[in-house]
């Protein structure tokens, strides 16, 4: 199925003409858009397939650029206003059209010289990109698409007395506990995170540090790699012998049940009566 050409995305069009305004490029589906003269490069010329975004001027006509956005449509970046009038507030993007924000979509009223994190979308009325600070409704659960111990990309967005609110790989709301971090972290701040432990109620805890099994314990380590040996399970609990736990391990009783207790919270193991058994293998 050929596609349009998308409102708001990086697309690689084929250069097909050019008028006095500028080249006009061309889809596979032999969609045409204007690449304004301003644009326009020596080396450029006809049958070239340039990488360009596509956005609606101010008169509501779709143009290509060669410039580069902060972000792209259906995706969230800490924005500053440069104006502000009686229909809303215009903020900063990259591009030669500044984004409007309406009044509607301001979850404070925006001032001029500040930033606010800020999602683009593409108006279904208007068929324009607009921006909101109105953030809940376009941050998704994960629904088991993030995996415990995953590499995430995180954008702070808000503060609470829990700690810091946090956009995940552009599409997830999650948490970094204020207790857990040991600098303050501001809005706008982008940093890496890894999912820690997924919760039942569906909400997204993010670690600043690596955690499962790139961030354990040696002693929590060795048992693991002792359960791998053995096929995934292994006889002993917290009220096994101390000599036979020495014997296997190595390490003190003590040492041993802090070490299961880690892997435990982590969701690495699961302990039942006979013994421990790690929490990928039934």
């Amino acid at each position: 199925m050929l596609e349009m050409i998308q409102i708001g995305e990086y697309q690689t069009l084929t250069i097909v003409r050019e008028m006095p305004q500028g080249y006009y490029l061309e889809n596979e589906n032999e969609d045409e858009v204007l690449l304004p003269r301003k644009y326009v490069t020596e080396d450029m010329k006809i049958d070239d397939q340039i990488k360009v975004f596509v956005y609606c001027d101010s008169s509501g006509r779709e143009v290509a650029t060669t410039e580069n956005p902060i972000f792209t449509v259906n995706q969230f970046a800490q924005l500053q206003v440069t104006n502000v009038n009686e229909v809303g507030a215009f903020c900063d993007w990259g591009v030669n059209k500044e984004l409007f924000i309406p009044y509607g979509n301001q979850a404070k009223k925006m001032e001029v010289g500040k930033s606010y994190i800020i999602h683009m979308y593409l108006d279904e009325v208007s068929d324009r990109l607009v921006g909101t600070s109105r953030l809940r409704s376009y941050l998704k659960k994960p629904e088991g698409k993030l995996a415990m111990g995953q590499q995430v990309k995180c954008l702070v967005y808000a503060i609470t007395p829990l700690g810091f609110k946090v956009v995940v790989d552009q599409k997830y709301d999650g948490l970094i506990y204020k207790n857990e971090v040991a600098e303050s972290l501001s809005i706008g701040k982008i940093l890496r995170g890894y999912v820690k432990p997924l919760r039942e109620d569906g909400k997204l805890d993010i670690s600043l540090n690596p955690v499962g099994h790139q961030h354990i314990e040696p002693n929590a380590k060795l048992i693991l790699q002792k359960l791998l040996a053995a096929g995934g399970s292994l006889p002993f609990t917290d009220k096994s012998d101390p000599e036979a736990i020495r014997k296997t391990f190595g390490i003190s009783k003590k040492m041993f049940k802090k070490a299961i207790g880690n892997l435990y919270k982590q969701k690495l193991i699961v302990l039942e009566a006979e013994g421990i058994r790690k929490t990928d293998v039934k």
